[in-house]
């Protein structure tokens, strides 16, 4: 097939895919969906397999070139031959899903050379539908969003986990306010695109399919998401996985990577 004009081609076909998608994962939600452990102590539902299955048939239909990864399927590594692949979590938060929490999105990227080039976050319980291309603004429901860039000397925002939460807290000189734990580490980021948190992290198990989408409606929304050495993430390649991870507003990042240094010293 021809190249998306623009990414606006692919973004659409995400869009649509991705709102289905929730409206399917909705059907579980609250409704004691059968359970099933993975590996890690990670837990799995029928909704995250049948998400994962509407979703690889439908938009495999549409992009047969494109590679596919997904947490859901078996990695066949054929992703590594193509140019474009999807990266799909089908219910990010599954935890929070199971649990009832609200905050669990449907999250569909895809990436080309390494970086995303159209994302995007379905939160089918709270009615938000992010999204973003290499080429646009990050919209939520349709509306151009723009990460904050917050007066020297206001309270510092923080989401993640409770150990990196706790260990800021540590640092004498930060005045900081404790979002309460998100569990969609897709979600938690994108709060940084809408302005509601300084700074989101992730400890170092967070893999492709958690990021890619987020990534770019961070990005696209005038923040950042980095390792710790500041340096930008790549996607797609054999090991999908990742370490520590920062994303804050762009015009705040080196100070928020230097607290999450101090944050990381003391959890350690």
């Amino acid at each position: 097939m021809p190249e998306a004009d623009n990414h606006t081609d692919d973004l659409d076909l995400l869009r649509e895919a991705a709102v289905e998608a929730g409206t399917i994962a909705l059907r579980w939600f609250r409704q004691d969906p059968q359970v099933w452990m993975k590996q890690g102590d990670s837990p799995v539902s029928e909704a995250d397999f049948t998400v994962d299955r509407f979703l690889r048939e439908t938009l495999r239909a549409a992009r047969p070139d494109y590679g596919w990864l997904s947490e859901e399927s078996e990695d066949d590594l054929e992703r590594l031959q193509t140019r474009r692949t999807f990266v799909v979590d089908p219910i990010d938060g599954t935890r929070g899903f199971i649990a009832g929490q609200k905050q669990w999105c449907v999250s569909i990227a895809i990436v080309e050379d390494g970086r995303p080039v159209a994302g995007v976050l379905e939160c089918p319980a709270l009615q938000q539908t992010f999204c973003a291309s290499a080429d646009g603004q990050t919209k939520l429901n349709g509306k151009a969003i723009v990460a904050s860039l917050r007066a020297e000397g206001a309270t510092t925002r923080v989401t993640g986990p409770r150990s990196f939460q706790a260990a800021i807290g540590k640092i004498g000189q930060v005045d900081m306010h404790r979002v309460p734990f998100v569990p969609s580490l897709a979600y938690r980021l994108a709060m940084i695109a809408t302005g509601e948190v300084d700074i989101a992290l992730a400890r170092g198990s967070a893999q492709d399919w958690d990021l890619a989408a987020a990534d770019l409606i961070v990005e696209r929304a005038g923040g950042r998401l980095s390792t710790l050495d500041g340096a930008e993430l790549a996607y797609n390649r054999r090991d999908v996985r990742h370490g520590t991870l920062v994303a804050s507003p762009k015009g705040r990042h080196d100070e928020m990577l230097d607290l999450a240094r101090l944050a990381m010293d003391k959890v350690a």
